[in-house]
C-alpha cells in the first residue's frame, strides 16, 4: 500500500510540474520571436509584431499574463519588454 501511495505521489508531482510550465517556457511559443534556434537573437520589432498577431489569442493572453507577473517574467525581461507594446492590442 505504501509503495502504491508513493508511486501516486511521484506521478502526480511529475504531471503537476509539467502543467506548471508557463507559456514563456514553451519553445514553440517563443521560437517565432527569435532569429536563431538557440533563441538568443530577437527578431526586429516589425517581425515580432507579425509573429505576435499570428499567434492564437489564447497563447498571446497567457504570454502577456506571464510578462506582467514580475516573478515569472524575470528570466524573460528583455523579451517581455519588447512584447509589452503589443499588450494592449491582444
Amino acid at each position: 500500500m505504501k509503495k502504491m501511495l508513493l508511486a501516486s505521489v511521484v506521478m502526480f508531482a511529475t504531471l503537476n510540474g509539467s502543467a506548471l510550465a508557463g507559456a514563456l517556457d514553451e519553445p514553440d511559443n517563443m521560437a517565432p520571436f527569435y532569429t536563431d534556434v538557440s533563441m538568443k537573437t530577437m527578431k526586429s520589432h516589425d517581425d515580432m509584431k507579425a509573429a505576435w498577431y499570428a499567434m492564437p489569442m489564447e497563447k498571446r493572453s497567457a504570454m502577456m499574463k506571464e510578462c506582467q507577473d514580475a516573478a515569472m517574467s524575470k528570466p524573460y525581461a528583455e523579451f517581455c519588454a519588447n512584447l509589452m507594446p503589443f499588450g494592449g492590442n491582444q
